[in-house]
């Protein structure tokens, strides 16, 4: 039992606040001489995958020695790409040619193989003959003379006559164009053709051929149907490389021309070029 006597000497004491039921008491202060616990650390923030690798990257640390090796790197790659990319490119157009389009490749290539066996034959014979002649001066006058109207002949500038055929193209329909009767002359070339003519124009190396006015010119000459093609070489090369599947003829008929080739005894390719003096190129002693 409690002492009415110091209760009084206590004194009123603090008036009960009316809490409403069921709120949360409120939290009470702590007492003066409670001691004080001090909170755990934070843990530190986890890294990603991301955050470690722009870490590592920047700001960058390259040196000048990295510098020159990435660029050397760089060139090296560039250059590797471009020569497979050219050989592939060479490679699919192989692969994306027509049969006929191989054969006629097939076929160009043993005639120049064979032309080129010839002319190292006529090679030795010639340093044979320099070598075992008793008049060495004479043979080379001789081989000089020859060789000069060989390069006439190829010129143009000196007429000549020879096995080969003669092509003539008619146009009733009028589709023959210059890109036709240029690629009758390089498949002709490609044969061995030495000497082409065709009408009155004498074709060499430089020649053009152009469309003006539905027209056809040679070096700026009108020429007209029928187009004669006089050229001088093996026969038994020259029409056929005029005659593969997909060639010149071929060609020609699809627009309606007529194609006709005749093999005479002797071809005359007399239509000749002026031989221009060069302005400022001089024969080397």
């Amino acid at each position: 039992m409690s002492d009415p006597e110091q209760d009084r000497d206590r004194g009123p004491g603090p008036e009960p606040r009316d809490t409403p039921q069921g709120a949360p008491e409120a939290p009470r202060a702590p007492e003066p001489g409670a001691e004080r616990k001090a909170l755990p650390p934070a843990p530190p923030a986890r890294l990603t995958g991301r955050d470690v690798l722009w870490a590592g990257l920047w700001p960058p640390r390259v040196t000048r020695s990295q510098l020159i090796v990435a660029a050397l790197l760089f060139v090296l790659g560039l250059g590797l790409a471009i020569q497979v990319r050219a050989a592939s490119a060479e490679d699919s157009a192989l692969r994306g040619a027509r049969p006929e389009d191989l054969v006629r490749i097939l076929s160009d290539l043993e005639d120049r193989s064979g032309r080129l066996e010839d002319e190292r034959n006529d090679l030795e014979e010639q340093r044979t003959d320099l070598e075992t002649s008793s008049d060495q001066a004479e043979e080379a006058r001789r081989q000089t003379a020859e060789r000069e109207r060989q390069l006439g002949i190829l010129a143009g500038t000196v007429a000549a006559e020879g096995p080969g055929i003669e092509l003539r193209v008619t146009d009733p329909a009028g589709g023959v164009r210059a890109d036709m009767l240029l690629d009758a002359v390089q498949e002709l070339r490609a044969a061995g053709a030495e000497a082409i003519q065709i009408n009155d124009v004498r074709v060499v190396a430089g020649t053009f051929f152009t469309d003006e006015n539905g027209q056809v010119r040679i070096d700026g000459r009108a020429v007209n149907a029928p187009y004669v093609i006089d050229a001088i070489g093996r026969p038994q090369d020259l029409e056929p490389a005029l005659n593969i599947p997909g060639g010149v003829v071929q060609s020609l008929e699809k627009e309606q021309a007529g194609v006709t080739v005749e093999r005479p005894e002797t071809v005359l390719v007399d239509a000749l070029r002026s031989a221009d003096r060069p302005d400022y190129a001089q024969s080397s002693p």
